[in-house]
């Protein structure tokens, strides 16, 4: 049996400590450092784990082969480079970067150092995810519906690079396709970022996709439909259900109607839909998607394996989040004419100065 993979985790606010937690209860990992510039938050999770802490990354921590970046996403960069310059694998939190420019900069620093970097998008681990995966269809639509209250640890971004962020990396990974257009509107009524957003995407063959995300719910919502030539499906990514209508198991309806020599699908009216087409529930495993994600990055270094979520995976992510963000503060709120344009206005129609 190998021996476990010597890791350490940058950060230690809300998602370094589930990291942290994670690795501590990892069989494949040896947790050997937490690093944050707040010492004493460091400290405290180190302690208790008999594990070392440091402000900063330096080499005298020892011997480390991976690493979490789980600081703020605009110390991304800062973060990740001295790591991946000493050829240790990263796995960094989502988004990879919050401009374009940075997320090109950490791709170009894995190629040149020939490091192994994966994006912390987990919604890939998702279960729900996984089994839309092993469907194998071809998207002709997808709707996104991703919407929570307000948790105040993010004021630093807008809900697009925030929570959409991880309905783009599934959309991208789904589709595979280069985006044609995009289209886009956002309300910013907590700060200067849009804490709500709508955008549409569409690809060069003909994709079309509709996402909602919203930090201003009343409760937490997260919703996945897909349709297209063969199938459709609904997924429930936060109660981990999902249905699959799908064509080739339904020719029945389709065989019914030439029978009977239908010329209007009216005259079956009086038949049971429901008892005609085969809906077929999701399996759906009972995962842990961060666990599961950093269990495949320690077996990804371990084995010099290819990561799922790759740093272009993350690029791409980060590239349409920029477009929609750059189209919603476009969007002109009376047309051509108005003088309304972008976050200027608020969901009451008043401006901002």
């Amino acid at each position: 049996m190998s021996a476990p993979v010597p890791v350490a985790v940058l950060g230690a606010g809300h998602m370094g400590r589930y990291h942290v937690q994670k690795y501590a209860a990892l069989p494949g990992a040896r947790l050997v450092a937490i690093i944050d510039p707040q010492l004493e938050r460091a400290k405290a999770l180190a302690e208790p784990l008999g594990v070392r802490y440091a402000a900063e990354y330096t080499p005298q921590l020892g011997d480390i082969a991976a690493a979490s970046v789980a600081v703020p996403t605009a110390r991304h960069l800062e973060a990740a480079r001295p790591l991946i310059e000493r050829g240790i694998a990263v796995l960094i939190e989502k988004p990879l970067a919050p401009t374009v420019a940075e997320a090109e900069e950490i791709v170009a620093l894995a190629r040149r150092h020939r490091t192994l970097v994966q994006v912390g998008h987990t919604e890939r681990f998702n279960p729900a995810v996984r089994a839309i995966d092993r469907l194998g269809i071809r998207p002709k639509f997808i709707e996104t519906h991703r919407i929570s209250p307000f948790t105040f640890r993010s004021a630093d971004i807008g809900v697009v690079f925030d929570m959409m962020i991880h309905d783009l990396d599934i959309l991208l990974h789904l589709v595979r396709d280069e985006v044609a257009r995009v289209d886009a509107v956002g309300v910013n009524v907590l700060g200067p970022h849009e804490d709500i957003a709508n955008a549409r995407v569409t690809f060069r063959r003909g994709a079309v996709a509709n996402l909602t995300a919203s930090r201003l719910a009343l409760k937490t919502e997260r919703k996945l439909r897909v349709f297209s030539e063969t199938a459709y499906v609904s997924l429930d990514y936060q109660k981990k259900v999902g249905i699959a209508i799908t064509r080739d198991q339904n020719l029945d309806v389709l065989k019914l109607a030439r029978e009977r020599n239908l010329e209007d699908l009216s005259q079956m009216a009086g038949l049971d839909f429901g008892q005609l087409i085969h809906v077929e529930p999701l399996q759906i495993e009972d995962q842990d998607p961060l666990g599961t994600e950093l269990a495949t990055f320690i077996d990804c270094v371990r084995t010099g394996t290819p990561p799922p979520v790759s740093a272009e995976d993350g690029l791409a992510a980060v590239r349409l989040a920029s477009q929609i963000v750059e189209a919603l503060s476009a969007h002109r709120w009376d047309g051509d004419a108005g003088q309304r344009v972008g976050l200027q206005a608020d969901i009451f129609g008043t401006r901002r100065t």
